[in-house]
């Protein structure tokens, strides 16, 4: 029988990737794409999939400014996206505290 997840494990926060970008956005207010895309070092293409998934499911925001004629986005954790992934590293970390360890010899 397989033992039931712990409360606040978010299935969409098992991607390694999007934990990633969860953590990032959680460190901060607004972020800005390329700071982002540079610090979890993904292409443009592949942060921009993962950013579709995360604000479908609520998780995150984006606004896009222009400055001049660039665009500018920004991207930030929605209050449910942050308690969601501060849930999820819990539910990890009492994974991992209810591990059992062989004994020190």
């Amino acid at each position: 029988m397989t033992a039931a997840p712990p409360p606040g494990l978010d299935r969409l926060l098992s991607d390694p990737t999007r934990l990633a970008i969860m953590s990032v956005l959680s460190a901060v207010d607004w972020c800005d794409f390329a700071f982002l895309r540079d610090s979890v070092s993904l292409s443009d293409s592949a942060l921009s999939k993962q950013l579709t998934t995360l604000r479908t499911n609520g998780h995150i925001e984006q606004q896009r400014k222009y400055l001049g004629r660039v665009p500018k986005t920004s991207i930030r954790a929605t209050e449910d996206g942050r308690r969601r992934f501060l849930g999820h590293v819990e539910a990890l970390r009492d994974i991992v505290e209810r591990t059992p360890r062989p004994h020190d010899s």
